[in-house]
Order: structure tokens, then C-alpha cells, then sequence
């Protein structure tokens, strides 16, 4: 009787890779931890080199691996953001120069570089400049952005005869000041004597003669009156030579202002309304008519010559 032959042998199993039991207990969808990076990182360094992928065999190596991995991580980072960097940088060192800029000009404006060492009066022709520079002595020395416009209005308020005024500072030392004066219209006559006022009212001055070559004004209500008013606008609005010529102003109310001049002549203005066509009106009628002894105006576009 035949023996039956042996049963085959069970195949080798194939070696079991030691990263096996670490794949297995990793969880799926788990992130590595560092160590394991480091491994997997000295695996890939070897695999460059031509070698089998090695378990680091220490934890230096581990640590090294995970080293070398986050160093050349921030590179790669410095080397993408390198443009968006320069770009701050620039803008930053703009922004510093425009403040430090800022700075020493508003530094240098407040210090004594910049102080007030003359003081200049233009647009004068009745007061004396050199008298109103001495009222604003108290000036002279301060920084040309601390100058006070308080004091400076307190010290021409003395100066009745300036209507407006502007101040100009001319860095490095150099104050100065412009002037308006005011416009006398005539002198209105009272106990106190003759007062010189302007087209606002304003007394200008006192006098116990009546200065020459101003017309003497009479209208009732006073300088607050809309006779004075409109007395006023129509004297400013004369041309300078018929207001040379000019002896009297009469008005009871805003719509009957009457002039006289010195040859005698009377003219009917009326209102101060269409004072500028009034006057164009006023002088033709004066060339046609030297010898007249009254025109009217009232109405600028037919004027009645008498």
C-alpha cells in the first residue's frame, strides 16, 4: 500500500515592515505628531539619498528632523511674503518722514526763530503809521503763530478812523498790517462843534471849525435814521470830482436825498437805488448844462435839468 504524499507546506509571510504597527494604531484621519514627522522627514532624507527609509534612532534625530522641517517652513514663508514686507517698509518710513516733516515745522513756527522783530502799517493816508506800530509794540518778540489778534483789536480799537484791518505774517520777522480806513461823508454840526463822521455813523472827529472840504450834513433822525443811511451810500457813490465839489447833504427821509455844491447847484438824487447810474446821469447833465441851476436825477435814465 502507497504512503500519500505530505501535504504542502504553508507560504512564507512576507516581513512585516516596522512602520506597520504604527500605521495601524495611527488613527484614521489623525494628524502626525511632531516625532512622527521628524521620522517620516529623516525616512524621506534617506530615500533621497538612494537609501532604505531608516527609523530615526534616536529622539535628538526626531527632534533635528522636526527642526530642520519647521526652519525651512518659515523660508519658504519669509521668501512669499518678502514683496508684501518691503511694500510696509516703504510706506512706513513715507509716513515717518510726513510726521517728522510736520513736526519740525510746527517745532520751528512756535520758537524764537520765527519771532516778530518788525512790525509794517500799510493803507494809511490820514493816520500815522509810525503811531500805530507803537500801539502795537507790545508784539515785537513773540513767535509770528502766537500773535495775539485780541491784543492786536484792543490796540486799534484806539484809532477810530480804521474801518477794517488784516494781519500778514512774512516769516522769518516780519508783522504786517493793512490797513482800511474809514470814508468821511461829511460833518454833522452840534453844540460841541463840527463832528466828522463816515457812512456809518461813526465819529471820526471833533472840531470847533468846520473842516474844508467837507460838506456839512443835515438830515433828520440822526446817524441811526434811514435818512443818514441812505445819505451816506449816495455820497460815497459821487465820482471824486463832483464829490470835491461837494457843500451840503439834505435828506428827511431815505427817498429824498438833495446835494449842493459849490457852484450853487442843486440836484434831486432821491434814493440811494441806481446811485452808480444817477452819477453817469448826473455828469452828462453837468457837460450839456454848465450854467444850470438844479438838475434831477430821480429817475437816471431822463435827468431834469432846471
Amino acid at each position: 500500500m502507497r504512503r500519500p504524499p505530505p501535504l504542502p507546506s504553508a507560504p512564507d509571510a512576507p516581513e512585516e515592515t516596522d512602520v506597520a504597527p504604527a500605521r495601524s494604531l495611527r488613527r484614521r484621519g489623525a494628524a502626525p505628531s511632531p516625532a512622527e514627522e521628524g521620522a517620516q522627514d529623516v525616512a524621506a532624507a534617506a530615500g533621497e539619498d538612494g537609501g532604505e527609509a531608516a527609523v530615526p534612532s534616536s529622539s535628538m534625530d526626531v527632534w533635528r528632523a522636526a527642526r530642520a522641517r519647521r526652519k525651512a517652513l518659515r523660508a519658504e514663508i519669509r521668501r512669499f511674503t518678502q514683496r508684501s514686507r518691503r511694500r510696509r517698509i516703504t510706506w512706513l518710513s513715507i509716513v515717518g518722514a510726513i510726521v517728522l516733516l510736520i513736526g519740525g515745522s510746527v517745532a520751528a513756527a512756535y520758537s524764537p526763530l520765527f519771532a516778530v522783530e518788525r512790525i509794517t502799517v500799510t493803507g494809511t493816508t490820514t493816520i500815522d503809521p509810525a503811531v500805530i506800530e507803537g500801539a502795537l509794540a507790545d508784539q515785537m518778540g513773540t513767535p509770528l503763530a502766537l500773535v495775539d489778534s485780541s491784543e492786536v483789536k484792543a490796540a486799534l480799537l484806539a484809532f477810530p478812523l480804521i474801518e477794517t484791518y488784516a494781519l500778514e505774517a512774512r516769516p522769518p520777522h516780519d508783522l504786517t498790517v493793512r490797513i482800511v480806513e474809514r470814508t468821511p461823508i461829511g460833518v454833522i454840526e452840534s453844540g460841541a462843534g463840527f463832528t466828522l463822521v463816515d457812512a456809518a455813523g461813526v465819529a471820526l472827529s471833533t472840531t470847533e471849525e468846520r473842516p474844508a472840504g467837507q460838506p456839512l450834513v443835515e438830515v433828520e433822525g440822526g446817524v441811526d435814521s434811514s435818512a443818514f443811511r441812505s445819505a451816506g451810500l449816495v455820497v460815497r457813490a459821487l465820482p471824486a470830482d463832483i464829490r470835491g465839489a461837494l457843500t451840503g447833504v439834505r435828506a428827511s427821509t431815505a427817498d429824498d436825498v438833495t446835494l449842493t455844491l459849490d457852484s450853487g447847484l442843486t440836484v434831486v438824487w432821491g434814493s440811494e437805488e441806481d446811485s452808480a447810474l444817477k452819477a453817469l446821469a448826473l455828469s452828462a447833465a453837468l457837460v450839456k448844462n454848465p450854467t444850470a441851476s438844479s438838475i434831477d436825477v430821480t429817475s437816471p435814465d431822463v435827468a431834469v435839468v432846471g
